[in-house]
């Protein structure tokens, strides 16, 4: 394959593959994050926020599986090769989350929604792009720098399989495998998840998607000559980089996240149509307008800060079980509460 194309191209279209599937999970099998979470607050019903559970458990269970087959090195992810922060899951977390809900959507969402012909989503997802390569490298680089430190290399294996590895003798892989089967075996035990096929089918893609991208961005990384990073999906800096490069495409090179992204809203625009949703869409309160841009700004830099969006963290970060995808998950899910009451239901006691 890569006798026909480039490296970044390889990786490219191996992040539109994932994304492609990430944007009819969106718009057919209605997999969002922030409606997981509405479901379960507001309406009792916990469907959606089980789609999740099917996808990190079928996700770790193919990336250890992966690894198992030496398809994959685990200490190249990038989130096992960094060392890992709490204090980033934590003040990235909840700032996503309580952006997310401003907002109405995360970025993986918008994305799904312009694909659907919203353009309020369109402002969204740029205006996150843009606040994520701010707090990346741009005026908001050097406080994020100095309130969290710079990235280093990891000086351990922060996974939670390899914890169960030293207090098992169990190899990490195995550990892995059977911690991602635990995971998907609780999820079914939902009787009305077993009654909702659709509702398992779009679990198990968005989950077969994230395999994919480590499996893509590592085949390339080992085949190839360039220092490829090996990455699966997240919605944050990818939109920024997009964005850069249709700006920049003749200096700059495409990347899985650009793929990635426009893998997201081609398979949105597909579902969309396919279900008769498309429709174009516009904002005509100036309040929800501007709320929305807040929310934006507050994902792009959350996202940075947590290293991963609700699908970086949520089920890439995941899948490899590293120890921050379920303490930034769950402050997701904070933040997103937190914002979710005050615009339902206000602050007042």
């Amino acid at each position: 394959m890569l006798d026909l194309v480039s490296e970044p191209i390889a990786v490219a279209l191996v992040g539109l593959v994932g994304g492609l599937l990430l944007g009819l999970a969106a718009r057919i099998g209605r997999f969002c994050t922030l409606g997981a979470i509405e479901d379960l607050f507001y309406g009792e019903n916990t469907l959606r926020l089980r789609m999740w559970g099917i996808a990190i458990g079928l996700s770790v269970m193919g990336t250890f599986g992966l690894a198992a087959a030496g398809l994959l090195d685990l200490s190249e992810t990038l989130y096992l090769s960094r060392q890992w922060n709490p204090l980033e899951s934590i003040f990235g977390g909840l700032l996503f989350g309580y952006g997310m809900a401003l907002a109405g959507n995360c970025g993986y969402g918008a994305l799904a929604r312009v694909g659907g012909g919203d353009l309020r989503s369109l402002l969204i997802v740029l205006v996150m792009g843009i606040s994520a390569y701010v707090t990346l490298g741009g005026p908001l680089s050097s406080l994020r720098i100095w309130m969290f430190g710079a990235s280093e290399q990891a000086s351990n294996f922060p996974t939670f399989a390899q914890l169960a590895t030293t207090l098992t003798g169990i190899s990490t892989e195995v550990t892995g495998i059977i911690i991602g089967a635990v995971i998907l075996a609780l999820t079914l035990t939902s009787k009305t998840l077993r009654n909702s096929p659709s509702h398992v089918f779009w679990g198990a893609i968005a989950g077969l998607a994230i395999v994919l991208g480590w499996a893509g961005t590592y085949w390339v990384a080992s085949n190839g000559f360039d220092a490829t990073a090996v990455v699966s999906h997240t919605f944050s800096a990818p939109i920024g980089e997009t964005m850069l490069f249709l700006m920049t495409s003749s200096g700059n090179s495409i990347s899985f996240g650009t793929g990635s992204v426009i893998g997201v809203l081609i398979g949105a625009l597909i579902g969309s149509l396919y279900m008769g949703h498309f429709r174009w869409e516009s904002c005509d309160d100036p309040r929800e307008l501007r709320r929305q841009i807040l929310g934006a700004a507050f994902m792009g830099t959350g996202a940075v800060v947590a290293v991963g969006c609700s699908v970086g963290q949520g089920l890439s970060a995941f899948s490899v079980l590293s120890y921050s995808a379920p303490l930034t998950l769950l402050c997701i899910m904070v933040g997103a509460a937190v914002g979710l009451k005050q615009l339902i239901l206000g602050f007042a006691p």
